[in-house]
């Protein structure tokens, strides 16, 4: 399920998001007003527990004992509010980011917090990058990793490339996470019973595979074991995040030695 940002009114989203002459922020009645936030935060909290899928004005309303009606007068339609949610969840990143020991660590730092948000929020890896949402926040963690990376003394037409890069790479990884653990609840299968089951078909409906596919075999061949209470999948993408981003940054640094 892809999500495309940006499909409300242009005017009355962009007001929504900046909070420029925002309706509704407060509506006089028998019961206290609802916020555009509150709306919002109780959006965040259905998509985290339930999915996207589930995401609708009836059920947020239900969350806040309102009917779906009542908050059209603060948020419009549900496509305002997804580039709400989407904007709010990037508020969670931390703008400011120690360069004391280079830019290096705190790319690091940054990535490893942008990973663990969007873990958080899976939903989030829904929203499709091709239109992105143009709130404060999302320009807010844009702004955070151009200012750490400007460090390196790239040209903006280079570093552009090494952010868009940094962010595929950090969503790819969440989103193995957040599939592996959406898995079981969608087909019933442990992740354990599916490899068990299909691992020991292998060498019967594929004998001589490790002649046929050396190289796989042999790339496999060194793997540490996860801890008991960490599932393989997730202590495989830790292992290969770790790896992809000192990767990532050799080639960042080795770049900006040349520019």
């Amino acid at each position: 399920m892809v999500v495309f940002a940006g499909q409300g009114d242009a005017r009355r989203s962009m007001a929504l998001l900046w909070r420029s002459g925002a309706p509704g922020e407060v509506r006089p009645g028998p019961k206290p007003g609802l916020s555009v936030d509150e709306i919002v935060d109780a959006a965040i909290a259905l998509a985290d527990s339930e999915g996207m899928a589930a995401l609708s004005m009836r059920k947020v309303g239900e969350r806040l004992g309102r009917t779906g009606m009542a908050l059209y007068t603060y948020v419009p339609n549900k496509g305002e509010l997804v580039d709400l949610m989407y904007d709010k969840a990037m508020a969670e990143l931390p703008s400011d980011y120690d360069l004391s020991d280079g830019w290096r660590p705190a790319v690091a730092s940054w990535a490893e917090q942008a990973l663990a948000c969007y873990v958080r929020h899976p939903w989030v890896l829904q929203v499709s990058q091709a239109r992105p949402v143009l709130g404060p926040n999302e320009f807010a963690a844009l702004e955070s990793v151009v200012g750490i990376l400007r460090e390196t003394g790239l040209r903006p037409s280079r570093l552009r490339g090494v952010v868009a890069l940094l962010f595929d790479f950090v969503r790819g990884a969440a989103k193995t996470v957040a599939e592996s653990r959406l898995a079981p609840s969608a087909t019933g299968v442990s992740d354990e019973e599916w490899w068990q089951a299909r691992s020991s078909l292998l060498e019967e409906v594929a004998p001589g595979f490790a002649a046929r596919f050396p190289m796989v075999t042999w790339v496999e061949s060194e793997d540490d074991e996860p801890r008991a209470d960490e599932p393989y999948l997730e202590h495989r993408v830790g292992e290969t995040f770790a790896v992809g981003l000192r990767v990532l940054l050799d080639g960042i640094e080795a770049a900006a030695k040349t520019a």
